[in-house]
């Protein structure tokens, strides 16, 4: 699986961690969401038991491999610089233009 992170989109990124270290993880919440489920970016000190890698622009990003299934092997990841979400797309379909971030650390 890869994710082509725009420039804006990485340093959005970076920012987010700011200086303590971590993990993005591309998480498909299906809990209390009241629909089929949205895509979230949990920011993890660690990897859960299980998690794989994803390429994502020399980004620390993981997956389960459980939730692989929801997305498409090439993706791209772009932010909004007035707007506090990102932009999950494939070539074939938008995931979500509203997909936050999640600090868990």
């Amino acid at each position: 699986m890869n994710i082509q992170v725009t420039p804006l989109a990485k340093e959005k990124l970076k920012e987010a961690l700011g200086d303590q270290p971590g993990y993005f993880k591309l998480f498909f919440d299906t809990v209390g969401c009241g629909c089929d489920g949205i895509t979230v970016l949990l920011i993890m000190s660690q990897p859960d038991i299980g998690d794989i890698e994803i390429e994502a622009s020399s980004l620390p990003f993981l997956i389960n491999p459980q939730h692989e299934i929801y997305y498409e092997d090439v993706m791209s990841l772009d932010v909004d610089p007035n707007f506090p979400s990102y932009k999950l797309s494939s070539n074939s379909t938008i995931y979500s233009s509203n997909v936050k971030t999640r600090d868990i650390r």
